[in-house]
């Protein structure tokens, strides 16, 4: 592809002796404001991701898992307060299962690790945990029964064929559905209209490439938080996960820039950019 040359328009230089320092602890609890009265609903996803773009790598039995040398508590710790933010979580039967066989990275947040959050969430008129919405292929997958104790209400994007016995003892616990969907998986807008007719306005999905497809593709997400680890891990064609997989999107969607911070605090190991990207939605 041949370009016309050009040699105008200037770019930004992001100067580190000239930028602002910050604390780690209630970063994205400050920098993100309250919900306006009227707020439409807002969803949004969380990544950490190599340099060289994986989140996450096989470790056998085609279970992709992220790496121990890519995930980190301070990370961690911002991911806790985007979930903290959230009136309702969207997950996959894929981490139930996982969840279940005692690979999946850790529990749904907010982590009763992280109280303070907890208390925050008080604070500011929401329940102690935020609802839960599982999105899946089949409903063959097990509700832990501590989100029923925390109070959570569990709300299932069922397929239109699920098996009725499943349906049954997902009721027993207290789940309900939200919506039933044709085809392999849930659309986007299904996803994101159905949650906003339920009352919800801020909600995290939390899940891999293909949730992120079913929701650029449907032009459903409003902001990805992005993590980038300074680090190249590698990985074999086929083992290993980017932030979406699918098909093509067409011409792309856009995204512009809402902050950057650059993490420097791991000592000897890799450093990290903790960076927000806003959906453009470009007028017709």
């Amino acid at each position: 592809m041949a370009y016309t040359p050009i040699n105008t328009g200037d770019v930004i230089e992001l100067d580190q002796a000239k930028c602002t320092s910050h604390p780690l602890k209630d970063l994205y609890i400050d920098k993100i404001p309250p919900p306006a009265v009227d707020q439409q609903i807002w969803c949004y996803m969380s990544f950490i991701t190599s340099l060289d773009g994986r989140i996450s790598l096989d470790f056998g039995k085609g279970a992709c898992r992220v790496p121990p040398h890519l995930a980190n508590p301070r990370d961690w710790r911002l991911f806790q307060e985007l979930a903290a933010h959230s009136d309702c979580l969207v997950t996959t039967s894929r981490y139930l299962r996982d969840l279940q066989a005692g690979t999946a990275q850790a529990p749904l947040p907010v982590d009763v690790a992280y109280q303070d959050l907890i208390y925050w969430r008080l604070d500011n008129g929401l329940n102690k945990q935020p609802d839960v919405a599982v999105i899946g292929s089949s409903s063959d997958f097990t509700l832990p029964a501590e989100w029923f104790d925390q109070g959570r209400l569990v709300w299932l994007f069922a397929p239109s064929n699920t098996e009725a016995d499943n349906l049954r003892r997902h009721h027993s616990l207290g789940a309900q559905v939200a919506a039933y969907f044709t085809g392999n998986r849930a659309g986007g807008k299904t996803i994101t209209s159905t949650l906003s007719r339920l009352g919800y306005r801020r909600v995290f999905f939390i899940g891999g490439p293909q949730l992120s497809h079913s929701l650029l593709a449907d032009d459903a997400l409003d902001t990805l938080f992005l993590t980038i680890r300074q680090r190249i891990i590698g990985g074999q064609q086929g083992s290993y996960e980017s932030i979406v997989e699918g098909p093509a999107l067409e011409l792309g969607l856009d995204f512009e820039l809402r902050w950057i911070f650059l993490d420097t605090a791991a000592g000897n190991e890799a450093g990290q950019l903790f960076t927000r990207y806003d959906r453009i939605r470009h007028s017709v």
